[in-house]
């Protein structure tokens, strides 16, 4: 069932009635419609405002919010689908790719978008049809790029752990590689997140099951490090106030953005590949943990993974690699 802040939308509901009305189509179909919908506006709300940088919770202010005239949650959520353009259905798009679901998945919602919107055009309540142009993101059909145990270790020497900053980006670093979590969760973890007894990090994407994933020592110990030295800093900054775990010299919410600019840093003073991203670090932490012996199934549930498929792929990796070092 949509979610009920969703379904007080008129227009979400204006276009389901509709396709029961007009197109007969089925209440399973409409359903799958509502869900892709509601995932969709969520995004457009929750997503920071165009050229927000390291402000934090504050950058989740829905550009939307800025539009609508009054706070009823039907405001909000249909002045979120009025001002999205071609670029937020992208974003959209990139952040389904991010997150591994099917292509079959992401196919469904970018005709659901395209569709609403065309209704929408066609009750003249816009323009022009801000998803037609939107084209699925290509799916990556080499396997995963991993990187090798020497070059991760080189990486991980990088930051100066003596400064603060150093410390920080240590810890995002071995985190990245340890745990296998997209960059997207780890900017937004919180101290609270972090299980020191358990030595574990929980993670709790949007429409996800939180995720428990061990934390090797040696992240522990980075992460322990930064905080030490984080802690002798004045406790009065917002970041203290609202628990962030990696925040940036003003004390704000590190971005996704930041980080990679961070990590391409890192490569650069290892002297290893540029194009190497924090996502090379998540692949090579599942290869690793298949190579390990873990079973494919602990490993999806540590990733996150929607599908089972898109774990096979780093099992295939793993005895590929397996059989070139024999």
């Amino acid at each position: 069932m949509v979610g009920a802040n969703m379904k007080s939308c008129e227009l979400i509901q204006e276009f389901l009635d509709y396709l029961r009305n007009v197109k007969r189509f089925s209440d399973n179909t409409i359903r799958s419609y509502a869900l892709d919908l509601e995932h969709y506006a969520r995004f457009l709300i929750e997503r920071p405002s165009p050229g927000a940088v390291d402000t934090g919770p504050a950058a989740y202010t829905s550009r939307a919010t800025a539009t609508a005239v009054s706070t009823g949650t039907d405001t909000i959520v249909a002045g979120a689908l009025l001002a999205a353009d071609t670029d937020a259905v992208r974003s959209f798009m990139e952040h389904l790719n991010e997150n591994d679901y099917s292509q079959s998945t992401k196919i469904r919602r970018l005709s659901t978008i395209r569709t609403f919107y065309r209704f929408l055009v066609s009750r003249n309540r816009l323009e022009t049809n801000p998803a037609q142009a939107v084209k699925l993101p290509k799916k990556c059909k080499e396997p995963p790029r991993i990187m090798e145990d020497e070059q991760v270790q080189r990486l991980l020497a990088a930051p100066d752990t003596h400064t603060l900053l150093g410390a920080r980006d240590r810890a995002i670093l071995e985190l990245l590689y340890c745990t296998g979590l997209r960059i997207s969760e780890l900017v937004e973890l919180n101290m609270d997140n972090i299980d020191f007894l358990s030595d574990a990090v929980h993670v709790k994407s949007p429409g996800r099951k939180e995720r428990v994933i061990p934390i090797w020592s040696s992240g522990i110990q980075s992460l322990q490090n930064y905080i030490t030295l984080r802690n002798k800093r004045s406790q009065s900054d917002a970041a203290f106030a609202n628990r962030i775990l990696f925040v940036n010299k003003n004390g704000r919410r590190l971005s996704s953005r930041s980080v990679r600019r961070k990590m391409d840093k890192y490569l650069i003073k290892a002297d290893i590949d540029p194009s190497i991203s924090p996502r090379t670090l998540r692949h090579s932490f599942a290869v690793n943990m298949l190579r390990g012996g873990s079973d494919i199934h602990t490993v999806r549930e540590m990733l996150g993974h929607q599908s089972l498929s898109t774990t096979r792929a780093y099992r295939q990796l793993a005895r590929k690699t397996e059989e070139e070092n024999l």
